[in-house]
Order: C-alpha cells, then structure tokens, then sequence
C-alpha cells in the first residue's frame, strides 16, 4: 500500500468504452426471447439465480468490503416491483449490486448485448436475470413487454444509465433521460443505489459503500415527457451529491485534450 500510485485512464468523451467482451458488437438472434415460458428453463433460471445470490452474499463483504446505507427506504416497497439506477463503475459487481442490496426480491438488470459476449458468465445472463437491450428496433415492444412483465411480478429492474462502464469511477457521469420513461410508464417508484470508494486497510482496491435512496415517483401532474425528465434530474442530482462520499482514487480519469 505505501506509495500507492493510482492508473491513469484518458477519454475524449464519456461516450468512450473501457471495458469491452470478446464479442463487443454481437447481435441477439432473431428468435431471441426475453420472457421464457419453458418451466425446465425457469426452473434452472431460479437455481442458477439462488446459487449467484448464495456467493455474493460472501463473495462481496470478501472482495469489495461492502457497506451498504439507508437501505430502509426500501422497506415499504416489499410488496411491488420498482426501478432502481446507479453509476456503472463495476465489471461484475454491477450485475450483481442489486440483488445484494436488495436481498429479498428478484432483480433484473437492462444490459448492453455486448455483455453476452463476456466469456463463460455470458451466456448465463439471461438466466441471471439480463433484459437485454435490442440490436432490431421491431423487437423494442417485446424488451418493453418484458419490463412490464417483471415490475407485475413485483421485481425489480436495475438500470445503470451512464450506459458506459468506467471501473471505479468516482464522480457520475451525465446521462440520458431515455430509461426514465420505463418508471413513467409503470407508475412505479424509482430509487437510487450509489456505488462510492474509500481507502481499505492493507489493501489497494478501495472499499465499497452503496448508498440508497429515494423513493422518486413520477409527477402525474406533469406531461409524460416532463415526468421522465424531472425523475431523471432528481436522480442525477442525488447520485452526484452521494457520490462525493468517495474518498479514495484507484483509477484516475482525465480528459485527453
């Protein structure tokens, strides 16, 4: 740890990729399918689930020295489905975050196709609970049918808006107001899970502190538009302000001019 000299990565924009699966641009096929109906693919979806969620109920106090914060405001939400976002800065955990935090219900998480293509977890993501974004716009109603699906279910889906993975970035980059649309078109709540690192004894990876908050509900009394963007402003400034509980750099990220 002494004299501990954190890596150097350059970007152009925050568009840039630092992390990319041996199969970056890979298309899903033509009959691929977001919800499976097959009780045998279910029933090992949910053992393949519970053996994910059984090893980083361990794995993640071992390898990130996870504390998570106010994670009560979830309480009242027990009973239905509901949306969370956070900043993407974890290769592996950021899949797995959700189910972490939020320990006692299914959680889905809206991911890149390019994740697919990462070796050996790829292929299992789906049954781990993957929505994954579509590469033909025709098949946009059946991912939107989908979400629907798991929020009636009393789900939870996981949204890393940032859309870019920068691992161990400690400040949070502007996004989008797209994936606002889907709590908007549910009426569901949305929450916030803050991903930010601080010094670890002994150790040069940081220790993780998750913070929770919210809930952020869509504002009837606005246009459809307007909601999503209000929810989208609320959760970008609660993000930023939670990410300034980061304290410590294990990757530095500079503008290349």
């Amino acid at each position: 740890m002494k004299n501990f000299t954190p890596e150097t990565k350059y970007y152009k924009t925050y568009e840039d990729d630092f992390v990319e699966s041996a199969d970056q641009n890979i298309s899903l096929k033509e009959n691929y399918k977001w919800i499976h109906s097959n009780p045998i693919y279910r029933a090992v979806s949910w053992i393949i689930y519970g053996i994910a969620w059984a090893i980083i109920r361990i794995a993640f106090p071992i390898a990130y020295g996870i504390k998570v914060e106010n994670k009560e405001v979830l309480k009242p939400f027990k009973k239905q489905g509901f949306f969370t976002y956070g900043n993407h800065t974890q290769v592996i955990g950021d899949v797995f975050k959700s189910p972490y935090v939020v320990w006692n219900k299914r959680s889905y998480v809206i991911a890149s196709p390019a994740n697919l293509g990462i070796p050996v977890i790829g292929k299992i993501l789906p049954s781990l609970g993957a929505i994954t974004i579509p590469t033909d716009f025709n098949k946009m109603r059946d991912f939107t049918e989908a979400i629907h699906t798991r929020i009636e279910q009393k789900h939870v889906i996981s949204i890393y808006p940032e859309a870019h993975l920068w691992p161990y970035y400690t400040g949070v980059r502007p996004f989008a107001e797209t994936s606002f649309k889907f709590p908007v078109n549910e009426n569901k709540p949305a929450f916030t899970i803050t991903t930010t690192y601080q010094k670890r004894k002994h150790r040069k990876k940081p220790r993780v502190t998750c913070y929770v908050d919210g809930p952020f509900w869509p504002d009837k009394t606005l246009s459809r538009k307007d909601r999503a963007k209000k929810l989208h402003d609320e959760i970008y400034e609660t993000m930023l302000e939670r990410s300034k509980n980061s304290t410590y750099d294990y990757i530095v990220y500079k503008k290349d001019e």
